[in-house]
């Protein structure tokens, strides 16, 4: 039977006797508690607590007692401890090394000072770094792939490089039209409201011409790819990674670069400058409808205008960028599906990162060509 825990205060010769008595555990630790804080704690006294009386103690119930031993301390008091137990000590001991000692009132988390913000910003800068080397190594292996298959052209995979194109050119017509198209509108409107407060609204056009077969058309429909076909390799990729189909083709022979990479990249490369130019016309078809509405500028007067202010090089100047995106948006997708591992929560992750890395590199690669173009006055 479990003996009922108290404590009992007492005046012997002068001093104060607390005598604790019982089972002192977990389950009476409410109880002892309220009957601690209700003891009237003296100030500059000796003060005895009696433990020879405790049948069973737990860590709860000497907690207690220390920090009673504590709180007698604080005020004065020369407090000592009376009859305790060898057995029983060395949990006192314990609990006064780790138990009893005051945390910090207000501990910093290590990022927030000034020293662990520096180290934070290394520790980003090496991940990216190493980021960059592994994309780089996996541009490699593909490009050796790519050698491969030249010498030997018959291990293309035909078939599924026709799926892909149909997969990422041929399916994302309707979005890249439609998105073109409106992109064309707003240019158009944004563009003669401006230009009209000068008189000059028939520049309207100059500026739909230039900015869409320069810039908008390849650069949208890159975006809108990286989003659609660029997400959906990773998820593809990632998907058999977890599901460990890919080792099963390392186990039967087969090289997952060959099978699955290079398909998805020529199939990208091959479609992506048809969708630019695709995305060019609806744009401009747009930019006509919105001209016509606005300004009323019939189509051949538009198109007289358009002619004289684009040249031949401004629709191959978005086209010659088309395949390099392309190249970017596959790889990126491919490489980020084959990092995919353990669960399904990181081809949500790995998807996600695709996608923002795809089109940061596509716009970083936008800006290197528009130096080099600028460079070769082009």
């Amino acid at each position: 039977m479990a003996l009922p825990a108290t404590i009992v205060a007492s005046e012997e010769a002068g001093a104060l006797f607390l005598r604790a008595e019982g089972d002192w555990l977990v389950a009476a630790a409410a109880q002892l508690d309220r009957r601690l804080h209700a003891l009237d704690l003296p100030t500059g006294r000796k003060v005895t607590l009696d433990l020879g009386g405790i049948e069973r103690l737990d860590t709860a119930g000497a907690w207690l007692l220390l920090r009673t031993e504590q709180a007698l301390a604080a005020r004065g008091n020369n407090v000592e401890f009376a009859n305790l137990r060898d057995t029983l000590a060395p949990l006192f001991d314990q609990l006064r090394a780790r138990e009893m000692r005051p945390p910090p009132p207000h501990p910093i988390p290590p990022h927030h000072t000034l020293v662990g913000f520096v180290a934070r910003i290394g520790e980003v800068t090496i991940r990216i770094l190493r980021q960059i080397y592994s994309m780089i190594g996996f541009g490699g292996l593909v490009s050796l792939t790519v050698a491969r298959l030249l010498a030997n052209p018959r291990r293309l995979r035909v078939v599924a490089t026709v799926r892909q194109m149909e997969q990422t050119g041929l399916d994302a017509m309707p979005i890249v039209g439609l998105l073109s198209f409106l992109i064309g509108v707003v240019m158009a409107y944004q563009g003669a409201d401006q230009l009209r407060r000068f008189g000059a609204e028939i520049y309207t056009v100059n500026l739909l011409g230039v900015a869409i077969l320069r810039e908008l058309g390849v650069l949208l429909t890159a975006i809108i790819i990286a989003g659609r076909s660029g997400s959906a390799f990773t998820a593809q990729i990632g998907t058999m990674q977890v599901n460990q189909e890919i080792d099963a083709m390392r186990t039967l022979g087969l090289d997952p670069i060959e099978v699955l990479v290079l398909p998805r990249v020529f199939g990208l490369v091959l479609t992506l400058p048809l969708l630019v130019f695709f995305a060019d016309a609806m744009g401009l078809l747009g930019g006509v409808l919105m001209t016509w509405a606005t300004l009323g500028i019939s189509v051949p007067a538009f198109f007289e205008q358009l002619r004289g202010a684009v040249t031949g090089w401004t629709l191959w100047v978005g086209i010659i960028k088309a395949p390099f995106f392309a190249a970017i948006i596959a790889m990126v997708g491919c490489y980020e599906g084959f990092n995919v591992a353990g669960s399904a929560d990181s081809v949500g992750r790995l998807t996600t990162q695709s996608v923002v890395e795809s089109i940061f590199v596509v716009i970083v690669a936008d800006a290197a060509f528009s130096i080099l173009f600028s460079l070769l006055r082009i």
